[in-house]
């Protein structure tokens, strides 16, 4: 047996200095971009009541979430949750730098850095509680392919592979597709025969088919031992079944998202010089493929045509397969992360074929360079609004929990019935990054509250004080009643009352 010394020198003879570019690119950029929100604790609205949560979602379809997340506790640790989910980041970098077969330096900086600024990652971060479990997905995902690609029968571990990620977060599905259709343009610009073309095609076939049905057969197995049903939550009751609104009306739908993210969702171009680096990089890719068609004489074949058209028609319908899977999902941007794979598969392909046009290169890494530092800029705009968030929040409540206190009445464990918004006619909108942050869930606004439970757990956890407020479904005949409507909203002299025992609570005028 060899001995933890002999083990590191191997591992260090063995480690590709392309490996360790990756690796070091990725989490090095990860904390200094992330540390804001790592160094504190900032909660949003669902992470209020996640400050400990034990992550069975089994009921959403995510069987493997509490081991996944297991690892770093079950307890909110933005410091540790925050290393854990770079690391497993900075080495899923690296299995998409040897999937992509990455050899310049540049190109492999660029992939790590915009894996670790894309602002689906930020908005990610906001819900800290599951993101070393949702990094750790991505992981999963590109393993699969990787494995796919480089063993015969790699494609059994990889479904397994993607059956894990699957059971971790659904929406990681479309990156796991979009690396498999690149691997697929990797075998028909190869020199191999057409039969041993279509068997590695085919692994990627067995991988995905293989994986999903794993995955549905150990979520049914799992729901049957646990007595449960799927729930509701993002349409994930509906999963296998057929769509509501039909094939044909879930392809346009699928069509109409991908253009509606990609072009105005504000987020993946977002400025003048995200959308001119985004087209300027497609331009050297265009002009990358078209330089390797002469040279390879592809505009000969029929398929070369064929796989161009089968891209531009298939391409939307990939990046949004999880509308197929969930048929009612509310798309937002944590489930976007695979839009990142499209500008790194564009330096891929313009690292990889462009040796003999340096001008597209050179192109290529300026429109990275400029994608990198808008993202970047774009999280930290997210990351102050949030700190933000969470100051205006604390001081609301330390003066609403004040208020409370002084009732005349008030005795600890009185029921309590609110709502939970904060009236914009007393408190203005003062959030100056709506344009930033509308497509970021998490990061925009002005509140962590929303609901009375916000009010509950915030109170408790930042404050120390208990409520006893009552649930929504207590109190639906009260806010019709004719006292609460006479009421003004806080923080008005008469906001706070007690009526029959209640202590009512008013934060907004509601009609």
């Amino acid at each position: 047996m060899k001995n933890p010394t002999e083990i590191w020198n191997c591992i260090q003879r063995h480690c590709k200095k392309e490996w360790k570019l990756a690796f070091s690119s990725t989490f090095v950029l990860g904390i200094l971009m992330h540390m804001p929100v790592m160094l504190r604790d900032i909660p949003n609205h669902d992470g209020l009541a996640s400050m400990y949560f034990d992550q069975n979602m089994i009921t959403s379809g995510r069987w493997f979430l509490t081991v996944a997340c297991g690892v770093s506790s079950y307890y909110t640790l933005p410091w540790l949750i925050g290393l854990l989910a770079m690391l497993y980041l900075g080495v899923a970098s690296v299995l998409l730098t040897e999937f992509l077969e990455l050899r310049q330096g540049w190109a492999i900086i660029l992939t790590g850095g915009l894996l670790a600024v894309f602002p689906s990652l930020a908005s990610t971060f906001a819900y800290v509680f599951t993101m070393d479990g949702y990094m750790l997905a991505v992981l999963f995902s590109v393993l699969a392919v990787l494995l796919t690609k480089k063993y015969r029968l790699g494609f059994l571990p990889g479904a397994l592979c993607l059956a894990c990620s699957l059971g971790i977060y659904q929406s990681y599905l479309p990156f796991a597709v979009l690396l498999c259709l690149y691997g697929v343009y990797m075998i028909a610009a190869s020199e191999d025969a057409f039969r041993e073309k279509l068997k590695k095609v085919f692994r990627y076939v067995w991988m995905g088919g293989l994986g999903l049905a794993a995955y549905y057969v150990i979520l049914r197995l799992l729901l049957l031992i646990q007595g449960k049903e799927l729930a509701s939550y993002q349409g994930i009751s509906g999963m296998g079944s057929a769509p509501q609104a039909g094939l044909g009306g879930t392809v346009l739908q699928m069509y109409r998202d991908f253009l509606a993210f990609t072009l105005k969702g504000n987020v993946f171009m977002n400025n003048f010089f995200s959308w001119g680096a985004m087209i300027l990089l497609a331009l050297s890719c265009a002009a990358t493929l078209i330089c390797l068609c002469r040279q390879k004489k592809w505009w000969k074949s029929i398929w070369f045509f064929a796989i161009i058209a089968v891209t531009a028609v298939g391409l939307p319908l990939a990046m949004n397969l999880i509308l197929v899977i969930s048929p009612d999902v509310t798309y937002h941007l944590l489930m976007r992360y695979h839009w990142v794979l499209l500008p790194i598969c564009m330096t891929a392909a313009v690292s990889r074929y462009g040796e003999k046009i340096p001008w597209a290169s050179w192109l290529a890494l300026a429109c990275g360079l400029v994608l990198l530092f808008n993202y970047g800029v774009t999280d930290q705009i997210a990351y102050s609004n949030l700190q933000k968030k969470y100051e205006k929040t604390y001081a609301y409540c330390v003066r609403l929990l004040d208020r409370i206190e002084q009732t005349p009445g008030y005795y600890q464990g009185i029921p309590i019935a609110m709502i939970g918004v904060v009236g914009d006619q007393s408190y203005p909108t003062t959030d100056l990054t709506g344009d930033v942050t509308a497509g970021m869930i998490g990061m925009g606004g002005d509140s962590l509250l929303y609901t009375g439970a916000n009010y509950q757990a915030f109170i408790q956890n930042y404050l120390g004080a208990t409520l006893n407020i009552l649930p929504p479904e207590a109190m639906e005949d009260m806010y019709y009643s004719e006292p609460y409507r006479e009421m003004e909203s806080f923080p008005a002299p008469d906001s706070i009352r007690i009526i029959d025992g209640v202590l009512y609570i008013k934060t907004e005028n509601r009609e």
